[in-house]
Order: structure tokens, then sequence, then C-alpha cells
């Protein structure tokens, strides 16, 4: 039988957009363009029965639905402890703590999201500021978990500001998305750097570039690291198999620190079937209590248990 999955990072995207509207951060600038493609609640637990995914983290797609939660939360309440809200919310904003302690209390939602807005801007206020500080603390107390997407160029700068902060608030998990290393570049990012004449040249096994960024957190215990379908990408364009990145974050981290996600509703390169597959053989090098704790119960305790 196949190890259940719980899946850390999934968005949905509503086909209703009458209802559902995509909805700028900046009230100033115009709203983004409607996807393509839609990834609806429904759609998204049908794909989670037909290949075992138990429950999911459905992390709001900030791009395209700014700080407006709705989807998710509205998700969420049609499938109560399946569907688990992460929100993103004005971390500059002083009212966000309190809205998101409403949140968490009224709405079931189980984590927070901050993100850097693009590449380029070096400012880590987003994560860091003293009112960015104020919801950090609102985790805290709560006990929700803080993920941080993070872009590489910044990674120098931001790593070590997240060692501080994970280190002032010890019992809030915190995930970094995609890992939070070289091989978390995304694809946005990839073609930014070709844009500008760079070429894109990974570190290799058996480190991958640990050694210069995340290997900091390998004595801070509440940091985790999730890895999703970017990593899968960028590991298949350098011809590495998963399964050697996921043996090395354990074998540097321990079993408990790393989780999956699937990205669906982000990453578009394979299907759902695909994704939960490469997940499985992404712990081929893993013992089956190691492989459960990646594909399920690391992920359900960080998120459930809190």
């Amino acid at each position: 039988m196949a190890t259940p999955l719980f899946d850390a990072h999934a968005h949905v995207i509503a086909d209703d957009w009458e209802n559902y509207p995509p909805t700028s951060k900046n009230a100033q600038a115009p709203p983004p363009a409607r996807t393509g493609y839609t990834v609806t609640v429904d759609s998204l637990i049908a794909m989670m029965d037909e290949h075992d995914v138990t429950a999911a983290c459905l992390v709001q797609r900030g791009r395209l639905y700014g700080f407006d939660n709705s989807y998710i939360i509205d998700s969420a309440r049609e499938h109560p402890g399946r569907l688990h809200p992460v929100v993103i919310l004005d971390p500059q904003d002083p009212a966000t703590p309190d809205r998101y302690r409403t949140m968490v209390r009224d709405d079931h939602v189980r984590g927070f999201r901050m993100q850097g807005e693009r590449p380029w801007l070096l400012d880590p206020a987003w994560m860091c500021s003293d009112r960015a500080l104020e919801v950090w603390q609102a985790c805290a107390d709560l006990g929700t978990p803080m993920t941080l997407g993070l872009f590489m160029k910044q990674l120098p700068y931001t790593l070590p500001l997240i060692r501080i902060i994970a280190c002032r608030f010890p019992d809030l998990p915190i995930l970094l998305d995609h890992g939070g290393m070289p091989y978390g570049m995304s694809q946005y990012e990839v073609r930014l750097a070709r844009e500008a004449g760079e070429e894109v040249v990974l570190p290799g096994p058996p480190h991958f570039g640990i050694e210069e960024t995340i290997a900091i957190f390998e004595d801070v215990p509440n940091v985790h690291f999730k890895i999703t379908e970017i990593n899968m990408e960028r590991l298949t364009a350098a011809n590495v198999r998963p399964a050697h990145l996921v043996r090395r974050l354990i074998d540097g981290f321990g079993p408990d620190r790393v989780v999956w996600g699937s990205d669906v509703g982000q990453s578009t390169r394979w299907d759902f079937r695909d994704k939960t597959a490469m997940a499985r053989s992404a712990a081929d090098f893993l013992t089956p209590d190691e492989a459960r704790r990646f594909l399920h119960d690391n992920a359900a305790r960080v998120y459930l248990e809190g």
C-alpha cells in the first residue's frame, strides 16, 4: 500500500471569477490577470482522493488573490479537518496581528505566510520590521506555523535574519518554502537570470549548496524545509534524482524537519498524479519510518498539533 501523503503546499484557483476576483496586494495597482487554468476545491479533493492524499494546506495564491483569502477559507470550511488554510496578510499593517488571531479562532486558519515581493528588492523589512515581528509574535502565541517564501539572490542575508528570528521564537515552527536553498529557484527566477545573460548552474551532489545556505539551521530545530515541484524541476534539469537531495536533508537535519508539498495550482509542469508519484519516489533512499514522516507525519504534526 502506498504511503499516505499530507500536501503541505496546495494552491486553489476558483472558476468563479465574480465571487473570487483577482486582487492586487497594492490597492493602487491594477488587479493581476486571470490565470488560464483553475484548480477548484472540488477538483483538488478529487485528486487527493485518487492519489491517497489525506490532507492539504491551502496556501494563499498571493500573486493572484493578494490579501483576500476568501477562497481558501471558504474551501476549507467545506472540508473541515481535510483542508487547512495558510493565509497571506500584509505584515506591515498594524491591524494584521489581531486580524490573524480572529481568523485562527473563527476560520480554522492554520498558518501564516510571508514572502518578498520581487527578487531584486533587497529590503528585508517584509519579514523583520517591528510590525512584521508583531505577526511573528502572534503566530508564536497561537502556536501556528510561519512559512517564508525566499528568492535565491536574497538568501545570503535573509537566512541569517531568519536564524536570529527563529532563535527568538524557539517554539514556533518555521517552514522555508522550496527548501530555502539553491534548488528552490523558481522558473520565474530562472527566466530573469537568463534574460540578464546569467548562466544558471546550481551546486550538485552530495551537498547541493546546503553547506553555504541552510546548514546554519542544523542546530535550530524549529526550522523546517518544504520540498515541492519547484525543487523537482531544478533537480530534473540538473539530471539528479530528488531522492538524493531528500536523503541529504534528512542526514543533515534529522527525519522530523522535512515535509512535502505539491505546489499544485502554481507549478504546472506535471499533473497531480506525477507530483504524488515523484514525492513517493523522492523517499526511495529513506527507511519506511523516515518516508512516512517526510510524506505525511511531519506536516500533520506541524500544522495540526499546535
